[in-house]
C-alpha cells in the first residue's frame, strides 16, 4: 500500500528537523568546549574562576616579581589587579614585549596549590593596547585602593581632630 503525499511530506519534515536539532547541538557543543572565560586576580583569588577548565586570567605583571628557572624556558611570576594577586607558572618562550609592569593575559588552569599553570602567555602589543577586560579590572581595582586610602586618611584625621 504506498504512502500519501502528507505522509511523505511530514516524515521529510520530522527528518530535516531532526538533522538541524543534530546539528544544532553539535555546533553548540564545540563551541562550549572552546570557550574561554576571562577572569581578574581578584575573582580568581575570591574562588569564581573554575577549577577544571581553562581560563584567561589578566592584568599587569607585579614589578618584580618575574622568576626565570635554571632551565630557561619555566618563569613563574604574580598577575595583579591591583587589589589581588595570583601567581603564573609558564613554561615555554615569553612574547618579545613581556614586561614587568606591564599588562598580560594568560591562558592556563587552577592549580590544586592556587597557582595559575599557563599554556599560553599573551603581551600587549603597544603602549596604548590593553584587553578591555584587563582595563576594567585594573580600573576597579584602583578605585578599591583610592576608596580604602580615603577612608584611612579619613580615619587619620578625625583622630588628629580628637
Amino acid at each position: 500500500m504506498p504512502m500519501k503525499t502528507r505522509h511523505n511530506r511530514l516524515i521529510l519534515v520530522l527528518t530535516g528537523l531532526a538533522l538541524l536539532g543534530l546539528g544544532t547541538w553539535l555546533v553548540l557543543s564545540a563551541f562550549e568546549k572552546n570557550l574561554v572565560f576571562f577572569f581578574t586576580p581578584s575573582q580568581v583569588v575570591a574562588g569564581q574562576a573554575p577549577h577544571n577548565r581553562s581560563f584567561r586570567i589578566g592584568g599587569m605583571v607585579e614589578k618584580g616579581s618575574l622568576q626565570r628557572q635554571a632551565d630557561g624556558v619555566t618563569v613563574s611570576f604574580w598577575v595583579t589587579d591591583t587589589v589581588q594577586r595570583v601567581r603564573v607558572h609558564y613554561r615555554g618562550m615569553l612574547p618579545d614585549l613581556f614586561k614587568e609592569g606591564k599588562g598580560v593575559v594568560a591562558q592556563g588552569k587552577l592549580g590544586p596549590d592556587s597557582a595559575f599553570t599557563a599554556d599560553e602567555v599573551l603581551a600587549k602589543h603597544d603602549e596604548n593596547y590593553m584587553p578591555p577586560e584587563a582595563a576594567y579590572a585594573l580600573k576597579k581595582g584602583q578605585q578599591a585602593n583610592a576608596k580604602t586610602s580615603a577612608a584611612a586618611a579619613t580615619a587619620a584625621s578625625s583622630k588628629d581632630v580628637k
